[in-house]
């Protein structure tokens, strides 16, 4: 655990006792802090009391009296659609909010020199990306952790050395709220629509991932430049022509002075002052499928570069990258048929990048449509040969993708198993790629990755 410094005898209040609440109630009680805790959830709370923690309603009158700082869980709302009343009556008492990665960064290098931090966000490919980086610095014999909005909260870290490389995969609901935010190199992967209701609007959500480069400043920063906004934010972030503290990225052709990394048509290319360093072909990594995972690599590429990793060394760690659960994982083929995981897909800009990695795709798709619907799909259906609807709103889900794609209306994922992989072919793709949430059927992505595993094992030999 790190110990958060500063907060020595006073007073600090947690709302929301899940991993990252009760990560950063322990580490607080750690540095000294006298915490007091809440969670709207009775188990919450319970959990929290079973350490010692004293509960106490953090809305109510009075409860935030001696308080100095509220320290929030990600998924608490703190301005849109509506403050939770315990941060309004923060903002009321004059008391400051903040939240786990914020305490992070406060408490970075507090009994000696800081590690190396690397936060990475965007849209879609921020979980491969920082598993793919991490991947890369042990493969190359350097000591990395990876935290944050993936594997163990950032608080739970054992206090990293001065050598060590901190991997932070980091949501906009984390980057928002922070009030430190200071990694040596943030890297933007993409920005696509997604938690608009959240951020009331493209804006905001631009907005809340904007401030990891804005708060402090990187030391370098790593931005895709596939959209708009990151075309903005690297033109925003550059000093100067050629200005290497900048390395863009892109699936695309990019042309001009500076340190980029492109992946076209399957190779990935560095450059800088307009000379070729290295290339890959990432099509003989089977890791990583697809153009958007090639997307992915560049920025982890980029990432290790600015570290002072060599080419060869990050190739090695390319090749030898087995990839992540729930996102494009190939968990079997039967009859010469590929069964894919992508239950991370959960917006529409996801699923589009996963049915362009495969030519042709048995779809299961569907759950809680996100605000916007489902017509960014249109332009990538061509791969479908039949899509499968699963979720309670299956029909309003199989209305929205239109007349160009041949859809059955299967309702749960044993009935889209089945189906699929009775009437696939060889050389087809059976894709679980939802480009909805889960929470109708399943309590997260991962539950809906593993059921359609579990359906897909349960077919047994061809």
């Amino acid at each position: 655990m790190i110990p958060v410094g500063g907060y020595a005898g006073a007073t600090v209040a947690v709302l929301g006792l899940g991993r990252s609440g009760l990560s950063a109630a322990r580490a607080l009680r750690a540095g000294g802090a006298d915490v007091i805790a809440w969670d709207d959830g009775e188990a919450g709370r319970t959990a929290a009391a079973a350490e010692g923690f004293a509960c106490r309603d953090l809305a109510q009158p009075g409860a935030l009296e001696g308080v100095v700082t509220l320290v929030t869980s990600p998924g608490i709302p703190h301005l849109y659609p509506a403050p939770h009343p315990a941060i309004r009556a923060a903002w009321d008492a004059g008391v400051a909010v903040d939240n786990d990665i914020g305490l992070f960064f406060r408490s970075l290098g507090q009994d000696g020199a800081p590690p190396r931090t690397v936060a990475i966000t965007g849209s879609n490919g921020k979980s491969t990306t920082s598993a793919l980086l991490h991947h890369i610095l042990t493969h190359a014999g350097r000591t990395a952790h990876l935290a944050g909005n993936i594997g163990r909260g950032v608080l739970d870290l054992d206090p990293p050395g001065e050598a060590d490389v901190v991997v932070l995969e980091l949501s906009s609901y984390q980057t928002e709220l922070a009030r430190s935010l200071t990694p040596d190199i943030a890297v933007l992967t993409n920005l696509s629509p997604d938690h608009l209701d959240r951020h009331a609007g493209p804006g905001g959500y631009f907005a809340a991932k904007r401030r990891l480069f804005a708060e402090g400043g990187p030391d370098r920063a790593v931005i895709g430049v596939d959209e708009d906004e990151g075309r903005f934010l690297a033109n925003q972030m550059q000093e100067a022509p050629g200005d290497d503290r900048v390395i863009r990225v892109s699936t695309g052709k990019l042309t001009g002075a500076g340190w980029r990394v492109t992946a076209r048509k399957g190779w990935l290319a560095e450059h800088r002052k307009a000379r070729q360093i290295a290339s890959v072909d990432l099509r003989d990594v089977p890791g990583l499928p697809g153009r958007h995972n090639h997307q992915n690599a560049c920025a982890a590429w980029a990432a290790a570069r600015a570290l002072g990793l060599g080419p060869r060394e990050i190739e090695a760690g390319l090749r030898s990258y087995p990839g992540l659960p729930h996102r494009s994982q190939r968990i079997a083929e039967r009859g010469g048929v590929a069964f894919v995981n992508d239950s991370k897909a959960t917006n529409v800009d996801a699923a589009a990048q996963a049915l362009q990695a495969f030519d042709r795709v048995r779809w299961i798709c569907g759950g809680l449509m996100k605000e916007g619907g489902l017509g960014g799909l249109q332009p990538h259906l061509g791969h479908v040969v039949r899509a499968y609807v699963i979720g309670r709103e299956a029909e309003a889900f199989a209305l929205a993708l239109g007349p160009g794609v041949a859809v059955e209306i299967c309702t749960d994922m044993a009935t889209a198993v089945a189906h699929a992989a009775a009437e696939a072919r060889p050389g087809e793709t059976v894709l679980l790629a939802p480009a909805a949430a889960s929470f109708d059927q399943y309590d997260n992505f991962e539950r809906r990755g593993e059921d359609f595993a579990a359906r897909v094992a349960a077919l047994g030999p061809a």
